[in-house]
């Protein structure tokens, strides 16, 4: 077994083979680009070298840097994750040539697999089952577009090369081929720099069915059965599980002898999935499966067959890269129970998936246990660059049916919490929700079919959320106001007292919140056991209090609730039961009631910098106009008008450092 392997990827797989080596006693060495100094990967492997700049292309897509690195270090194998230079055949060939052994397949298997259209007839060859089609060399307009008459509309346009969806358009009637087959290629060409096609009759109802394959360098090859990958948006898979929805005993052998035999015709080693497009039209039959494609690595949707095989497919990885034989014979392997996967990206949902980028100010995903894990390759704090994969972490469930499985996954999401970027964290506790989902109707036109019980419209926020945001503001004020009376000498002095304590009255104020574009304010009056909030639908009595965790637990008129607040300058998110919100200050400070502030006076709420000041003595001014802008915690606060009036006096200067309670503006009232 090797001594030190080298991983040349990032990320949450970087992670994942890090966790199985160090189990195995196995050194491990990362690579890094600049962007990735701080990342998780490096921080837990045992030693790390820089590769290059932040783009993939300077960095990790670089193969004589990762033989550089792998010499430095003295590693003796490397592992390539997937995506990157896993199917990569040259960089197979450089570790060849520098003594390191590659933790995947011989080169030649990953060239036999690595055009669709030349797997395909290999694949014919070996009779594998293949979806009709035209995979030929001639890729005249003339040729394709008679090879689509004769096959049969709706037909598949896809770029040999490649994949994610990436040159494939489909295309249902003939008049539409010629302008599909023009963007299909221009996309192919600028994505993978080889604009050849070929030509599918288009599955109806298609369900994405793969097999994990495993081979030895002694003759040895077994199937560890099938995971379903149908729920995909832009053709890029989002929820998958093992085994899949009602699978009959006879077609999952036959697929799993279908895969095997693929893996045996290119003389594979190491782990492979072929994947297969299933009619789901006429259900599951021995002969309504077709040949795909072959990904030549570990895939990222592993987790769900070692939780139903009980087996760590990284550790087969390392097994037979070291020569040893595979570790179980096909009539040793079983399915136990059931496992869901659920990819939790940075992206919107609401906006065609888009992704995003940004620090993630909170994250709290579950404790790995018997049922749940995580895979992750971030943690609360890093940032998600614009650079690589979204990927925040896979969450995966298990348990010993498929319905205990989903509830497990939906619990899961729903008591995680992502805040500082979109994510489609609500987005997947919804599919595990779904009616049909539940009842196995899944195929790939699942989310299009179902969008909008899955991406609702984005309304306003409700008055639980704005309370939420409330409450923690002025917990954080009560916090502030502790410091300060913990650094006074005079401890009977007012401006030493947390409880919301002001001069001549009834204590009030006015938090104002910017709910994507729409002002929202919410009133607060101090009471001895709390407050009383004023929301749009009447006032309520609240108090709230911090776990040690953090977490904020609030008690609305009775009601009692746990959520989680972050805030970043003045941007708020909210999160309960895994769903966020974002809101913005647009005006948070603490503005004295004008009936019950002597002379109309306002006053610094805390101790803070004067920012902008945006009134002059004698201007008149409505309620809630802005006058001044003070930055303190952090964030700024709006100080507004209490009432209609008239600015007498302005005594604040931009610039300034001001105590709490300074007198600042004095407005009277009209």
């Amino acid at each position: 077994m090797f001594e030190s392997i080298l991983i040349a990827n990032r990320g949450e797989i970087a992670c994942r083979v890090i966790k199985t080596a160090r189990a195995m006693g196995i050194r491990t060495v990362a690579v890094y680009s600049e962007a990735d100094a701080t990342a998780r990967h490096v921080r837990l492997a045992d030693e790390a070298h820089l590769i290059g700049p932040a783009a993939a292309r300077d960095s990790y897509l670089v193969v004589e840097k990762i033989i550089a690195a792998a010499k430095a270090s003295g590693a003796q194998a490397i592992h390539p994750g997937y995506g990157f230079l896993s199917e990569n055949a040259a960089f197979a060939d450089a570790c060849s040539r520098a003594c390191i052994v590659f933790i995947g397949p011989p080169a030649d298997a990953i060239r036999a697999m690595g055009l669709k259209d030349a797997a395909k007839a290999l694949m014919e060859k070996a009779g594998v089952p293949v979806v009709p089609g035209y995979h030929g060399p001639d890729q005249s307009d003339k040729t394709l577009s008679d090879a689509a008459k004769k096959i049969g509309f709706p037909v598949l346009i896809k770029a040999v090369a490649g994949g994610g969806g990436k040159g494939m358009r489909r295309v249902d009637k003939a008049q539409d081929f010629a302008a599909a087959l023009e963007g299909a290629r221009r996309e192919a060409a600028s994505a993978f720099g080889n604009d050849a096609v070929l030509i599918e009759k288009y599955v109806t109802k298609p369900r994405h069915v793969e097999i994990q394959v495993f081979a030895d360098g002694h003759g040895n090859a077994v199937y560890l059965f099938e995971r379903d990958c149908s729920l995909q948006r832009r053709h890029q898979k989002v929820i998958e599980e093992a085994p899949a929805p009602d699978m009959p005993e006879e077609v999952r052998r036959a697929m799993g002898e279908a895969a095997v035999k693929a893996a045996l015709a290119i003389g594979y080693q190491g782990a492979g999935t072929v994947e297969f497009i299933v009619d789901g039209s006429r259900g599951l039959r021995p002969d309504g499966f077709y040949f795909m494609e072959m990904n030549t690595r570990l895939q990222v949707e592993h987790p769900v067959t070692e939780k139903i095989t009980g087996q760590d497919l990284v550790e087969w990885q390392l097994r037979v890269a070291a020569g040893e034989p595979l570790p179980l014979t096909q009539n040793q392997l079983r399915i136990h129970g059931h496992a869901v996967e659920a990819r939790l990206y940075a992206e919107d949902p609401a906006r065609g998936f888009l992704p995003a980028t940004g620090r993630l100010l909170r994250l709290k995903l579950p404790a790995d246990d018997g049922h749940v894990r995580v895979d992750a390759g971030v943690e609360e704090g890093d940032q998600v660059s614009v650079h690589y994969d979204p990927m925040i972490a896979k969450v995966i469930a298990w348990d010993t049916t498929r319905e205990a499985a989903l509830r497990r996954l939906k619990g899961a999401l729903q008591g995680s919490v992502v805040a500082g970027l979109a994510t489609n964290l609500p987005f997947l506790a919804r599919v595990m929700g779904h009616a049909a989902f539940r009842a196995g109707d899944v195929d790939t036109g699942f989310i299009d079919r179902h969008l909008s019980d899955l991406v609702p419209p984005d309304g306003k926020a409700d008055d639980r959320t704005l309370a939420l945001a409330a409450l923690d503001h002025l917990l954080a004020l009560d916090e502030s106001y502790r410091v300060a009376a913990a650094a006074t000498s005079d401890r009977w002095s007012p401006w030493a007292s947390a409880n919301g304590w002001r001069m001549n009255g009834e204590t009030s104020l006015v938090l104002r919140f910017d709910d994507n574009g729409e002002i929202r304010d919410v009133g607060v009056a101090f009471t001895p056991s709390g407050y009383v909030l004023g929301l749009a639908t009447g006032e309520i009595a609240a108090r709230a209090a911090r776990r040690a965790d953090g977490a904020l637990v609030a008690d609305l008129a009775g009601d009692k609730i746990s959520a989680e607040v972050a805030c970043s300058g003045n941007d708020i998110y909210v999160t309960v039961g895994g769903v966020t919100r974002k809101l913005k200050f647009y005006d948070p400070g603490m503005a004295a009631d004008l009936s019950s502030a002597v002379g109309g006076g306002i006053v610094s709420p805390m101790p803070g910098k004067v920012m902008r000041v945006m009134a002059k003595a004698g201007d008149k001014v409505k309620r809630g106009a802005p006058l001044l802008i003070l930055e303190a915690m952090k964030m700024e606060h709006t100080l507004i008008a209490p009432a209609d009036g008239v600015v007498k006096k302005l005594s604040a200067v931009e610039g300034e450092q001001v105590s709490e309670g300074a007198v600042l503006a004095v407005v009277e009232a009209e």
